[in-house]
């Protein structure tokens, strides 16, 4: 093993240690308070399916990566390498789909009384669960499609552990593969992504506007500190940034590593650092609890 490769391991080893810890004790942080409390709000709900995707994320991901950094030959089998890439498929899907939700839940819940989504404010909070469930199963069978289609086509070279590469392989030329990548993964993943950014700039409109309402009532001492409103839109524009920068140059270099025969050692790294990012800083950023111990004692 060379230094190269040792570093590149350490890196996901130690971004994948972070990730998992910090969404873990979120999650567990959340559980606490439901067993305490014997209820979540909508949000709280929605946020401890983003930290389960995230975690799922890390786990497969991050172990797929710091294996091929480090060097392990044939540390996988063909069924073990298929298990792992499923899993990180699932926490991606889930991961980009409740990130979504919450964004445009989020949105409705904020919305003026005059707003056509008005109607939703008190029915969406009861389907939050029913949803997420659906979300679930539909993410499981979708990201079958691939193993299903790999085993019967014999194409199991394309996700097994090559000793070369030292990776498990996603890489395949099939027409048809790249066809049901692009409907069952590039597409909803961008229409997505659009929702996310919807929302987001109708929530920094709505609250824009709310400000200018109530700039007049307030006190100088109090409109001379960072308003509410202004908060919110800040963390607002932080989630979006971070989830578009990370999610959107993760799949653009995933689109390359797919489409290059031999992807280079430096494009395969940085792909693999890069999508493991948003999984690893979103409970800093989505949460609105800042530190696990405000959200544990609260």
């Amino acid at each position: 093993m060379d230094l190269q490769d040792l570093a590149v391991g350490t890196v996901f080893l130690l971004q994948s240690t972070v990730g998992i810890v910090v969404n873990l004790s979120l999650l567990s942080c959340y559980f606490i308070r439901y067993y305490v409390e014997q209820t979540l709000k909508t949000t709280d709900l929605i946020l401890t399916h983003l930290l389960m995707a995230n975690s799922l994320i890390i786990l497969s991901k991050g172990i797929l990566e710091t294996v091929r950094a480090l060097g392990m030959k044939g540390f996988f089998s063909d069924f073990g390498c298929k298990l792992l890439l499923y899993i990180q498929r699932l926490g991606r899907s889930m991961s980009i789909g409740t990130t979504c939700l919450l964004s445009v839940f989020q949105a409705i819940t904020i919305s003026p009384s005059d707003s056509c989504w008005n109607c939703l404010k008190f029915k969406a909070p009861k389907h939050i669960g029913l949803f997420t469930s659906l979300c679930w199963m539909l993410y499981m069978s979708v990201n079958m499609i691939f193993p299903v289609y790999m085993s019967s086509k014999g194409h199991s070279n394309n996700l097994t552990c090559k000793s070369d590469m030292k990776y498990c392989s996603t890489a395949g030329h099939d027409g048809l593969t790249s066809s049901l990548y692009i409907a069952f993964f590039v597409l909803p993943e961008t229409l997505l992504s659009v929702l996310i950014i919807w929302s987001s700039s109708s929530m920094v409109v709505i609250l824009y506007r709310h400000k200018q309402q109530v700039q007049h009532i307030r006190s100088t001492s109090v409109s001379s500190r960072m308003s509410p409103e202004s908060r919110a839109t800040q963390s607002i524009l932080v989630l979006v940034l971070t989830f578009l920068g990370f999610y959107a140059l993760s799949s653009i270099l995933q689109g390359c590593v797919a489409l290059i025969h031999n992807p280079g050692w430096w494009l395969m790294n940085i792909t693999g650092i890069i999508s493991m990012c948003f999984p690893t800083v979103s409970p800093f950023v989505v949460s609105p609890d800042a530190t696990v111990p405000r959200l544990c004692y609260s």
